[in-house]
């Protein structure tokens, strides 16, 4: 059974945060601020389901997702926007108490929790308010489409491509620099 010392030194070191991480939460809510504005412009600007080409391979097509990524579940009855809504609130507050945790001296590892921090914030935002969410970025080359998205879905890509990067390749290397350490 720990002791006194021991319980306290448990506690301050669950709730330990450093403030330079409020930066990392800056890029979140940058991420939420560019993804909504561009969200507010496509739904100002654009009729619905008609394609504004840009260039040979985008289109500027303001859809509207019921589902998860890609459409996923979007005919399922109205079930999935609960679901994914509290999925999208638990992951945010599990990352947010993540990011301001986060030692000064990673970069990688902050910088893509923080990017698919904003972007889920993001889209749970539509998600609570609209009901669905906004996609507006439509890829192709001849017949072939991608699925429509949006910002907040490039910066989730992003920064799950940056996570996958930090775990197979940065964090091994951490490893074996912490293992040298103690030698």
């Amino acid at each position: 059974m720990p002791n006194s010392t021991q319980t306290s030194s448990i506690k301050n070191t669950l709730f330990q945060f450093y403030p330079h991480n409020l930066l990392w939460l800056a890029l979140s809510v940058l991420a939420i601020v560019l993804d909504q504005w561009t969200k507010w412009i496509a739904s100002s600007h654009l009729k619905y389901a008609e394609p504004v080409p840009v260039l040979p391979f985008l289109n500027w097509t303001l859809l509207h997702n019921h589902g998860a990524a890609f459409s996923f579940l979007s005919d399922a009855g109205g079930w999935q926007r609960y679901l994914f809504t509290g999925l999208a609130g638990l992951v945010s507050i599990i990352f947010i108490v993540w990011l301001l945790r986060m030692p000064k001296k990673l970069i990688i590892l902050p910088l893509a929790i923080a990017l698919i921090l904003g972007g889920a914030i993001g889209n749970l935002i539509d998600r609570v308010s609209l009901g669905y969410v906004v996609d507006f970025i439509h890829v192709y080359y001849q017949n072939n489409h991608f699925p429509a998205f949006n910002l907040a879905d490039s910066s989730i890509t992003l920064g799950t491509i940056l996570l996958l990067i930090d775990t197979f390749f940065l964090e091994k290397h951490r490893s074996q620099n912490t293992g040298k350490s103690h030698d």
